[in-house]
């Protein structure tokens, strides 16, 4: 089968992808096999490529939004069955975050397309306790992205513990800011968006923001609550001075440059809040899974042949993508 690996961690001019042909992989225990159908490509991916994230496992196949087809039957799932494989992949189910029902706070956790192969190939298998069964009614190129992008940028809205009818500032306007800031705008909010990407700007005003700027343009009016989804540190003084008093800031990545010194007054005073997003637990993505079924989320995506993969992430990491990029083997639609 055809298959993505990070051959060298490095900027993406690098090249840190190459394509390779390997065998189908086999399910071990607890495990299916899975005929890829679609998989995004994730600004986690990037990170994985250029070893923002530490290697966990050389040559590594990329990729935790696949959209997929089981090809071996497990106890929950039958040949057949269209399932999606996100970013959590096994947890020790003991610990007292496990215990407690923080399982992304697990320190024996492990994730897909790091940890082990991902969805950046034709075949791809994954525990069957952590991966969703999927509504028949959309378009594989439309679920991928809802399989992460969509499960972060959810509990991000929800740790950014926005009030009824309130204010929303969103930084960056990718993958995953597009979809949440769709479930803010449907629950009540005024959404304000600040990208530097005027197809994001247009994008969000299209979906409903009730502004679009640029990072550090001043708020229309001040934010009850934020969130910031591209991995820039400067950004977050941005944030925090438009934040009202009382206000919440969440930061949804997973890798995050470095903050530059913040001014206890003007960034923290009045009861301002700075919370960090990790990863995800399986409830979180059964009820976002719901929700976007509910609510017909639009999905913006932008896709590519699995052919072109190193191309899908070069186009990432420039701002070239609008929405969500996903990539489609042979026979995905």
């Amino acid at each position: 089968m055809l298959a993505w690996e990070v051959r060298q961690p490095g900027p993406i001019r690098t090249e840190p992808l190459r394509a390779v042909d390997r065998p189908v992989p086999e399910p071990g225990p607890g495990e299916v096999l899975l005929r890829v159908r679609a998989c995004g490509v994730c600004r986690t991916d990037l990170h994985v490529a250029e070893g923002d994230l530490p290697p966990h496992l050389p040559g590594v196949t990329p990729g935790h939004e696949i959209v997929g087809e089981v090809v071996t039957p497990g106890e929950r799932f039958a040949a057949g069955d269209r399932v999606g494989v996100a970013w959590l992949r096994g947890t020790c189910g003991m610990c007292k975050y496990c215990r407690r029902g923080d399982e992304n706070l697990c320190p024996r956790s492990v994730y897909t397309g790091w940890d082990a192969h991902g969805g950046y190939a034709e075949f791809a298998v994954a525990p069957e306790a952590y991966i969703y069964p999927l509504p028949g009614d959309r378009a594989d190129v439309e679920l991928a992205p809802l399989l992460c992008a969509g499960i972060i940028g959810y509990r991000a809205l929800r740790s950014a513990a926005l009030p009824p009818a309130g204010r929303l500032g969103i930084w960056g306007f990718g993958g995953s800011a597009h979809l949440a800031a769709q479930v803010a705008i449907a629950e009540g909010a005024v959404v304000h968006v600040f990208t530097r990407a005027a197809a994001a700007r247009a994008l969000a005003l299209e979906l409903g923001a009730a502004s679009a700027q640029d990072s550090f343009d001043p708020s229309p009016e001040p934010l009850d609550s934020a969130i910031i989804f591209a991995p820039a540190g400067e950004l977050v003084p941005a944030a925090l001075e438009r934040l009202d008093r009382g206000g919440t800031l969440a930061i949804a990545g997973i890798h995050l440059t470095d903050i530059p010194a913040l001014n206890y007054q003007a960034d923290l005073f009045q009861e301002r809040r700075l919370r960090s997003v990790t990863a995800n637990t399986r409830a979180d993505g059964e009820e976002f899974l719901r929700l976007a079924d509910r609510l017909r989320l639009k999905v913006t995506v932008t896709p590519y042949p699995l052919t072109e993969a190193d191309r899908a992430l070069a186009d990432l990491a420039a701002d070239r993508v609008n929405g969500a990029a996903v990539l489609l083997p042979p026979g995905g639609h």
